[in-house]
């Protein structure tokens, strides 16, 4: 028999909870009207008027007599039902969140990671930057990230490539075994390239594909400064190419090579053996310590720009020259954080400018 008299203190301006939902659907079972329902659950009698219309069902009851089958439909009230449509309900409740409001920064967004592979940093930057939205429409990083995370986004997380192959390196036991340095050592180097106060300094290396002798190899200067990138294709990783890129170099920039290349800073690998003879009339060079990427951070972080669109292992022989310039064109226009959101290229064309030059020419690249 169901208690019809309780100690229940009612609870107002409280919700009703699931137990009260399957306490309710046993007791209009039973034939407890509204009334009575509310006195035993401590409830005000419209509450539960209120519940049991939400979570009345239609269900259907078939028989079957002297071979003909009926079917009748009758309401009753269910728990699950006035439970899911509470949840429901909930979900509207309270500020609505704030990418609800954002459909044109969402759209945007999404165009510019996913076609123009910029980072959800970078879009955050410069879209606060240049004031494209409201200011109350656009999320920080860490939220965009999230965003990114729940679905919200047509950007996924594997379009994201900084973000999946940024790993934490183990430091290896031991030491590298010496290795003679070509030239130059960057310890020799002036203070003033080291923190980036001048402009003119520049880093260069190489990326190579498949690894196999046969194939091309882009030759990369990142001037240290602004960022600011130059990318050839060689036909080898080897000193002969190197020296001939360095003197297309020459030639393009013309007279103003020496101030556009004050010093170049490179690795201990041998197809730069030659760079201190085909630049020492104009240029100082200067070479890290054997092992220390570290030492051309600019570099090695302008190679994981380039890996997004030349993957490792993937041959350079078939990467055109038009593709290496949409490339270089792609980075240059890649507004960074450090940068202020600015692109390489206003920020070198500004630099130049600095330089004091009687005639501005046109950037050769």
């Amino acid at each position: 028999m169901t208690q019809t008299h309780d100690n229940t203190v009612s609870r107002k301006w409280k919700h009703l909870s699931y137990s009260e939902r399957c306490q309710i659907a046993i007791l209009k079972k039973e034939g407890y009207s509204n009334r009575q329902v509310a006195k035993v659950l401590g409830r005000v009698p419209q509450t539960i008027n209120n519940e049991i219309t939400r979570g009345t069902i239609t269900q259907l009851k078939r028989q079957t007599q002297n071979r003909k089958v009926y079917d009748t439909y009758y309401s009753v009230y269910d728990a699950d039902a006035g439970q899911a449509f509470y949840e429901k309900q909930r979900l509207n409740c309270g500020r609505r969140p704030k990418w609800a409001n954002t459909d044109a920064f969402i759209d945007w967004a999404d165009d510019k990671m996913l076609n123009e592979k910029w980072s959800p940093d970078v879009v955050v930057g410069f879209a606060r930057k240049h004031e494209l939205f409201d200011c109350a429409i656009i999320p920080g990083t860490t939220a965009l990230y999230q965003w990114i995370d729940r679905g919200i986004m047509r950007t996924k997380n594997m379009d994201l490539l900084e973000k999946l192959s940024r790993k934490i390196k183990a430091v290896r036991p031991g030491h590298r075994p010496n290795k003679r340095v070509l030239g130059t050592s960057i310890e020799e180097r002036p203070k003033e390239v080291e923190t980036r106060e001048t402009f003119g300094h520049w880093e260069i290396d190489t990326v190579v594909g498949n690894k196999t002798k046969s194939d091309a190899v882009l030759l990369t200067l990142a001037e240290r400064q602004t960022r600011f990138e130059v990318i050839l294709k060689l036909n080898g990783k080897d000193t002969e190419s190197v020296d001939q890129a360095v003197q297309q170099l020459r030639e393009r920039a013309g007279a103003n090579f020496d101030q556009l290349f004050k010093t170049v800073t490179s690795d201990n690998g041998s197809e730069f053996s030659g760079l201190h003879d085909a630049l020492q009339d104009v240029a100082d060079v200067y070479f890290s310590h054997p092992y220390a990427s570290w030492e051309r951070g600019t570099s090695e972080n302008q190679h994981k720009l380039i890996r997004r669109f030349v993957p490792k292992g993937s041959p350079i022989s078939e990467v055109s020259e038009n593709q290496i310039l949409r490339i270089q064109r792609w980075m240059n226009d890649y507004p960074r954080k450090i940068l202020g959101y600015a692109t390489p290229h206003d920020t070198f064309v500004q630099a130049f400018k600095q330089e004091r030059l009687v005639a501005w020419p046109i950037i050769p690249w």
